[in-house]
Formats: structure tokens, C-alpha cells, sequence
């Protein structure tokens, strides 16, 4: 059955509250990427696609002693380039974007990352996404929301989107989430996801907004409940159960040969 529809402004109220309770669990809540000023951030959330920050953190250690600006990174060879980023993977188009991006910066405008998003997402490889990351927390500019894997996911199970597309789901953000919180919503689910609302089995148990999300597994029985016929009726949560193929009849040698002999 599907789930009735909630009203937009009870949605915003259950909103605001799942980011209060997430906001006392996580008072530190802050992007994990290690930056000290928009470029590298900038390098880093692009290096970020398909890798993990740790991984991204350990690579620009080095990274961003030996590349100051974008014209360090325009000086060299692509295959260094290549060759210093490889551990973050798909290094090849990682530093055709990088090196397409700080051309864009250098020529138009004039060696500074742009502080909106218009100019940030006509940089080579830079969606909203990435966008958002650098003007939220390099300029402290709140142009939208950030939706990455984790904020989509509890996003969905939370009831705040139906939808599976980013922009979609940001735009259904931007509504629920008050605006002074556009930049800090993602780093408290974010959060969240990785030490609670995880992909495979969330920790429903352990979780502060469980009365709130109406994904919960404790909201379901695990045991069988009846209809008013008398019927049960499957956990909807529960995997489906396979009935093993029935097994063909053989005819055993011995019951061929007794066929034969009350024949004859």
C-alpha cells in the first residue's frame, strides 16, 4: 500500500526536528575533506567522485604541497598529474578535468575559483554537486544543497523525496530544509549515514530520529501478522521465500523391470 501523503508543512515541522535531534548528535558535523582554501578543496571534491575521503586525504597530503595554484597544476604533464592522483582512481579523467577547470579559472578569472554558481558549473568537471560542496564550505555561500550518496539515501527513507535523480531530490531539499541550514543538512546526514543509517542494515535501534523516519524496520514486526481472515501475511520487509522445483519422477531400473515381467 502506499505511503499516504504528508502534508508540505507537517513534512517541514518533521524536518526541522530530525535536524534538530541530528544537530545534538553531531556538534562537530564538517566536511572530512582536508582543504585550506577553495582551490584545494575544489581539487579535492572532484577527486572525491568514486573514492572515499580518506583515500582523498592521504593523496592530497602530497598533492597540495607540490601544487600551490592553478598554474602549478596547468605546468605539468598530464601523466605526472595522472601518476600523483592514482591512488583516488579513474585518474585519467580526474586530471583531464582538473587540468581543463584550472585553465577556465586561470583565463577567466583570473587564478580565483568564482564564488557562485553559475561560473562554478561551467568549470570542466563540476556539477551542482561539487559546486554547492566548494561555495557551502570554502565561501559560506548557500546556493543549494549537497546530494551525495548518503544524503540521497536517508533523504529517501526518511520521506522527505520520492525521487532518485539528484537535482530532483535537492530541489525537494530546498524546500524542507530552512536555507541557514542548506550548507550544514548534508554533513549531519552524512553523518549519520556512515555511523548509523548505513546502505545495508541501519541500526534502527541505535538511531535519534527513528520515531521520525517511516523507513524504520522497527515499525514492522519481524513475525507474521493475520489478516482478519485468518490468513497470515508476509513481513513486507521479509525476503521472498523460493519454493524448490518439484522433482521430476525416475523410474528406477528395478520398477522398469517389474513393469516388464507383470507384462509379459
Amino acid at each position: 500500500m502506499a505511503r499516504k501523503k504528508e502534508p508540505i508543512e507537517a513534512k517541514k515541522a518533521r524536518t526541522a526536528e530530525v535536524i534538530g535531534l541530528l544537530k545534538k548528535e553531531y556538534p562537530d558535523a564538517h566536511t572530512s575533506l582536508n582543504h585550506a582554501n577553495p582551490l584545494e578543496l575544489l581539487i579535492a571534491t572532484m577527486l572525491s567522485a568514486q573514492s572515499t575521503d580518506a583515500t582523498v586525504n592521504i593523496v592530497t597530503a602530497d598533492l597540495f604541497r607540490k601544487y600551490r595554484s592553478c598554474a602549478d597544476y596547468l605546468a605539468a604533464p598530464r601523466a605526472e598529474l595522472e601518476q600523483d592522483i592514482h591512488a583516488t582512481g579513474f585518474f585519467r579523467n580526474k586530471a583531464k578535468a582538473i587540468h581543463g577547470a584550472c585553465a577556465a579559472i586561470a583565463e577567466k578569472f583570473g587564478g580565483e575559483v568564482p564564488n557562485n554558481m553559475e561560473d562554478m558549473v561551467s568549470l570542466q568537471g563540476v556539477g551542482r554537486k561539487t559546486a554547492n560542496v566548494v561555495l557551502g564550505n570554502a565561501f559560506g555561500i548557500a546556493a543549494g544543497v549537497v546530494v551525495d550518496t548518503h544524503v540521497a539515501r536517508l533523504s529517501q527513507r526518511l520521506g522527505l523525496t520520492d525521487h532518485k535523480q539528484p537535482e530532483k531530490i535537492e530541489k525537494d531539499l530546498m524546500e524542507l530544509v530552512p536555507k541557514r541550514d542548506w550548507i550544514l543538512f548534508p554533513h549531519l546526514l552524512i553523518y549519520h549515514g556512515r555511523r548509523i543509517c548505513i546502505a545495508r542494515k541501519p541500526k534502527c535501534a541505535e538511531c535519534v530520529v527513528e520515531r521520525l523516519c517511516p523507513a524504520s524496520l522497527l515499525k514492522v514486526s519481524a513475525k507474521p501478522t493475520r489478516k482478519a481472515s485468518g490468513k497470515p501475511t508476509r513481513n513486507p520487509l521479509a525476503k521472498p521465500t523460493r519454493k524448490a522445483p518439484a522433482r521430476p519422477a525416475v523410474k528406477t531400473a528395478a520398477k522398469r523391470a517389474g513393469k516388464r515381467k507383470a507384462a509379459s
